[in-house]
């Protein structure tokens, strides 16, 4: 079941990627700043602003697989409407549709792996399965640039669309729940407890900032390495290095965080990494490095953050807890790729946009060390007053 979702996963990052591949192209026909090319980015996470609270309510109604098979089909949708746009309108409705399923598809996918290994090795479960979105992504830096190079830059949505539809099917037809979930139920909504509302909250900002900087390395590191007179193409390539490696090192890392623990530690050392590798990007010749630095280490303990929202909140409050986490999630990525293009637009320089994200990724480790204060105390209270 991982690896079937793993595999269907990985349209998410092949999709999302498209805009980011053919942001030049948008620019040259449309006449787009960078402010409205990151506000394009920006607009596939939108939806989760408004979307994830009921996404999470609708798992008490509806099977998961048919939930995140639907959220695949509208991402689909999504990429055929960007691919026949007419003018950057539809385009960003495409993307607005496209973020939509994508919204539904992540949280059940999560949802899915969160109810297969709960008790088990979740944070190495959890780093496989989020590193198919840099797997998808990295296929995307690659083959969408090539694709719109070669044949234009409607053709990236079309073949994203067709494997978003794909997978979709497989999900559907091949998808199995464990034997022992206890069955959705529709009695009333409960609550969050006050300490998992701090917990979720905590998880949320640590996983969105994350994102958001990865985001902001995706979609403003290639524009870095070309005003160094690197080529498209091979400014792409050598972005997507880091997220090649990332799917090795991410899973690599779940399985050291469950095997020997100290994950705040593990926190800091790769979100340093993080930093150093945005900070070096911008210097000339030092691309390649910094990408190998980034993907090695930098991104490597996303399974390790993604997994604090599987034990923030209780099973049987788990789907509404998740959207809770990915509303948080989304509110961040949202805002963050406009912030970047807008930094860059006033300061004239692509290395102001690195910094911006360097700072996101600062963010990350005293988040997450908050989180275990909270984790700590609320394990300890009960203690206390029985003693």
């Amino acid at each position: 079941m991982l690896a079937l979702l793993f595999a269907a996963r990985v349209s998410l990052g092949f999709q999302f990627q498209t805009m980011g591949a053919v942001g030049e192209d948008l620019s040259r026909v449309f006449g787009l700043d960078n402010a409205r090319i990151g506000l394009m980015i920006g607009l596939f996470m939108a939806p989760g602003l408004f979307l994830a609270l009921p996404a999470g309510v609708a798992g008490r109604f509806a099977p998961d697989r048919v939930l995140a098979g639907l959220g695949l089909m509208v991402m689909a949708l999504g990429g055929a409407l960007s691919a026949i746009a007419a003018e950057p309108g539809g385009i960003g409705i495409g993307r607005l549709l496209a973020g939509a399923g994508f919204l539904f598809a992540t949280l059940y996918f999560t949802k899915m792996v969160a109810d297969w290994f709960e008790g088990r090795e979740i944070a190495t479960a959890m780093s496989v399965l989020v590193m198919s979105w840099p797997f998808g992504i990295a296929m995307g830096q690659v083959g969408h640039t090539w694709a719109a190079g070669a044949f234009g830059w409607r053709v990236p949505f079309a073949v994203a669309a067709a494997c978003c539809a794909l997978s979709a099917l497989a999900v559907l037809t091949l998808y199995r729940a464990p034997h022992d979930l206890p069955p959705a139920s529709a009695e009333p909504i409960r609550g969050l407890l006050p300490r998992e509302w701090a917990l979720i909250g905590c998880a949320g900002i640590a996983w969105g900032v994350f994102n958001a900087g990865y985001v902001v390395y995706l979609s403003f590191g290639p524009g870095v390495l070309v005003a160094q007179g690197v080529g498209t193409l091979a400014a792409a390539s050598v972005v997507s290095a880091g997220s090649w490696l990332m799917i090795l090192s991410g899973a690599a890392c779940g399985l050291i965080a469950d095997r020997f623990g100290r994950r705040e530690a593990i926190l800091v050392v790769c979100m340093a990494g993080a930093v150093l590798a945005m900070l070096l990007l911008g210097r000339p010749g030092a691309g390649l490095a910094a990408s190998l630095i980034f993907g090695l280490v930098g991104m490597a303990p996303a399974g390790v953050i993604v997994a604090l929202a599987g034990q923030a909140v209780a099973p049987e409050r788990r789907a509404f807890g998740m959207g809770v986490f990915l509303t948080i999630y989304y509110a961040v990525a949202t805002a963050s790729p406009p912030a970047a293009g807008w930094i860059l637009d006033r300061s004239g320089t692509p290395e102001s946009a690195l910094l911006f994200g360097a700072a996101l990724f600062a963010l990350v480790a005293p988040v997450a060390i908050l989180f275990r204060m909270l984790k700590t105390r609320a394990a300890v209270s009960p203690l206390r007053e029985a003693a």
